[in-house]
C-alpha cells in the first residue's frame, strides 16, 4: 500500500482568508448601516432645533400705543381696542388671518373671549387689521398692521388682559388699564 502524504497547510489558509474577507464584509456593512443612521438622526435632531428655534422666538411686537375708544360725545367706557402691531427683524411674513387674539377682564366672571380675523370689519368675536384703510391679510417686514377690535364697556380703572396667537411663534401677552378719565381716544397704560 503507498501512502500518499497530503500537505493541507495552504487549504487552511485559503479558509482563513475566506472567512477573514466575509467578516470585513459584515462589519463593512454593518458600520455602513450604522452611519446612515447616525447621519439620519442627526439631521432630524438639526431640524428639530431649527423648528423648535421658530416657534420660540416670538415674530410680532407692538408698534406704539394701545387706545381705547369711548363710544358717543364724553363717553364713560370704552367701547374698542386699537393698537399697531410688526414683526421682529428678520422675522417672516405672517398670514393674520390664520391669527387670534384672546382678551379677556378679571374683573368679569367670564371666559376669555377669543377673537378671529374679519377683514376690514371688527365685532365683538372679530378682530380687523389694516394698513391704512386697506385690509390687510398678512403682514410683511417693514409694515406695521393697525389692528382694531369691539369690546364690552370697559369703565374707568379696569384691567385688561391681551394674548396675540400666531401661526407659528410664541404669543405676545401684554396688559393694560383703563385710566381714571376716559375721553374719546385714550391711551391704555
Amino acid at each position: 500500500m503507498i501512502r500518499t502524504k497530503t500537505d493541507d497547510t495552504a487549504f487552511t489558509g485559503l479558509e482563513a482568508a475566506i472567512v477573514l474577507i466575509a467578516f470585513v464584509v459584515v462589519a463593512a456593512v454593518f458600520s455602513y448601516v450604522v452611519l446612515g443612521a447616525g447621519f439620519f438622526t442627526t439631521q432630524k435632531a438639526q431640524e428639530t432645533v431649527y423648528s423648535a428655534v421658530a416657534q420660540s422666538t416670538s415674530n410680532i411686537q407692538m408698534t406704539g400705543q394701545v387706545y381705547g375708544l369711548a363710544s358717543g360725545a364724553g363717553g364713560t367706557q370704552i367701547n374698542e381696542i386699537q393698537f399697531s402691531i410688526g414683526l421682529a427683524p428678520g422675522a417672516p411674513s405672517m398670514d393674520l388671518s390664520l391669527m387670534n387674539i384672546v382678551y379677556s377682564r378679571p374683573d368679569l366672571a367670564t371666559a376669555p373671549i377669543i377673537l378671529s380675523y374679519g377683514g376690514t370689519t371688527s365685532s365683538r368675536t372679530q378682530f380687523s387689521s389694516k394698513i391704512g384703510d386697506v385690509a390687510a391679510p398678512s403682514l410683511a417686514a417693514q409694515q406695521q398692521v393697525l389692528i382694531d377690535f369691539k369690546v364690552v364697556g370697559v369703565p374707568k380703572n379696569k384691567v385688561m388682559n391681551f394674548e396675540i396667537r400666531p401661526s407659528v411663534g410664541a404669543s405676545l401677552p401684554f396688559t393694560r388699564a383703563t385710566p381714571p378719565d376716559i375721553i374719546g381716544t385714550t391711551v391704555l397704560y
